[in-house]
């Protein structure tokens, strides 16, 4: 490694704030890029420091490039002074065709790799091909080897694939066993308590019976912030929030889902959507469903949609005596 190694992050000119939240407590320097892949390695290659000999160009879409991978480009560097790149055998047929489709001819697939990225240069050559390229380049070992550079391929990694499009993120998911999307479900049940307002959903209903509770015994609300506790790995509205805490005292369904949905964006994901089934004989949601999925879906930042049905008189729904809520929410690894 370097004597002082240094990350750079090229990120879009709007986007530098949410770069710099993404890494975290790790060091970095964050620089704007250009309107071209060369031009925003440009800007990154202007803030290296000066002790930086070796310099290796990654495309943030190769998430799960393994770490080894970087440390062999790393070491071929230095041991060659060429430039490398990791690449892998073309396993499929290669065929040339013409602007209507046509096949012109078969392509030798045994000369070819389909190339990945760390691509990894001596930082001095580089700086120099950069500065003195003159027409715009795929990528940085085709601008290297234009300077007169000599660049070499070491065998690449299946996991340094590219992630474009949805299937390829269908694909991280199975190769990796890491998802990028989970499920979660939560369930919460309160009694009626004829002494208090009723707040379901974050909505007041005038004129019904309210639900005993440390809060306000929003039902709906708590099950929401379950549910997505629940996808996020995160524990339960209990472990997060217990009955002890007196800043939840009395406290709306709102305030919970704001702070849970605070806490599944600091772990790393985002609501794609949010169902809930609302059991009881009280309140009448249908006059007020639309409101109250505008009222959801604006607390969790995603869609909210909500149903609601009877128990049949069984139970103690069905007895009257209070309701239960379920909801199912499905998060996405931002």
């Amino acid at each position: 490694m370097s004597p002082t190694p240094q990350i750079i992050v090229v990120a879009p000119e709007g986007r530098l704030d949410d770069a710099r939240q993404l890494c975290g407590d790790i060091e970095v320097t964050v620089v704007a890029g250009g309107a071209t892949r060369q031009q925003s390695v440009a800007a990154g290659l202007a803030v290296l420091a000066a002790d930086v000999n070796v310099v290796l160009v990654h495309d943030c879409a190769r998430a799960f490039t393994p770490t080894r991978q970087l440390e062999s480009v790393e070491a071929e560097v230095r041991r060659t002074g060429h430039g490398v790149v990791p690449g892998l055998p073309v396993v499929n047929t290669i065929k040339q065709t013409d602007a209507a489709g046509r096949v012109i001819r078969n392509v030798d697939r045994s000369d070819l790799v389909a190339v990945q990225t760390p691509q990894g240069f001596p930082r001095d050559p580089l700086v120099a091909a950069y500065a003195s390229a003159t027409e715009d380049f795929t990528d940085d070992a085709a601008l290297f080897a234009a300077a007169g550079n000599e660049v070499m391929v070491i065998e690449g990694d299946p996991l340094g694939f590219k992630i474009t499009r949805p299937s390829d993120l269908r694909r991280a998911e199975y190769e990796t066993g890491l998802p990028t999307s989970v499920t979660g479900l939560g369930v919460d049940v309160h009694a009626y308590d004829e002494s208090r307002p009723l707040w379901l959903g974050g909505l007041h209903w005038p004129d019904e019976p309210g639900l005993a509770g440390h809060s306000d015994g929003d039902a709906i609300s708590h099950a929401v912030c379950d549910a997505l506790l629940s996808a996020a790995g995160l524990g339960d509205l209990g472990s997060c929030f217990g009955t002890s805490d007196p800043r939840f005292a009395d406290a709306h369904g709102e305030v919970f889902i704001a702070e849970t949905v605070a806490l599944v964006t600091a772990a790393g994901y985002t609501v794609s959507n949010v169902a809930v089934q609302l059991i009881g004989n009280r309140p009448k949601v249908g006059a007020r469903r639309i409101e109250l999925e505008g009222r959801l879906s604006a607390l969790v930042g995603a869609p909210v949609r909500v149903g609601a049905t009877t128990s049949d008189g069984l139970g103690f729904t069905g007895r009257g005596e209070g309701v239960s809520a379920i909801a199912t929410a499905l998060l996405h690894r931002a």
